[in-house]
């Protein structure tokens, strides 16, 4: 069963079935959540379109590391009514790292969708024709 779009960004499924995973461990292994499949294991489409792709993700994940920082920071302004300087830091810092494995996997999911030049087909063979 295809997912939409935003399921299948969201849940890191290849771009071209949107039913295969795109990694093989779940994000909160802390050894191995960077590991990918090199291609689709439902519909065998390559991962990596060309080599080097992925070092555009690292612009996707300083874009969503500066959302976050920004976040946390107006929350903790709001909710701590303006603490000093070390209040943000001691907030900030430990949030992006606990968040670091999904920024990597959504920066390669996003980066794939977005600049991958796959297209979605729902009869799932890598090189066929769309109808």
């Amino acid at each position: 069963m295809a997912t939409s779009l935003i399921e299948g960004v969201f849940n890191h499924k290849c771009p071209h079935c949107r039913e295969g995973n795109m990694y093989k461990h779940s994000a909160f292994n802390v050894l191995r959540y960077t590991e990918m499949h090199t291609e689709c294991p439902v519909c065998k489409q390559h991962l990596e379109p060309e080599p080097g792709f992925y070092y555009g993700a690292m612009f996707v994940s300083y874009a969503i590391s500066v959302a976050i920082i920004i976040t946390t920071f107006f929350a903790t302004y709001f909710f701590l009514k303006n603490p000093p300087i070390e209040t943000y830091l001691s907030i900030i810092i430990p949030i992006i790292f606990l968040m670091m494995p999904l920024n990597f996997r959504y920066s390669r999911t996003l980066m794939l969708y977005l600049f991958g030049g796959i297209k979605y087909r729902e009869d799932k063979t890598a090189g066929s024709v769309a109808k």
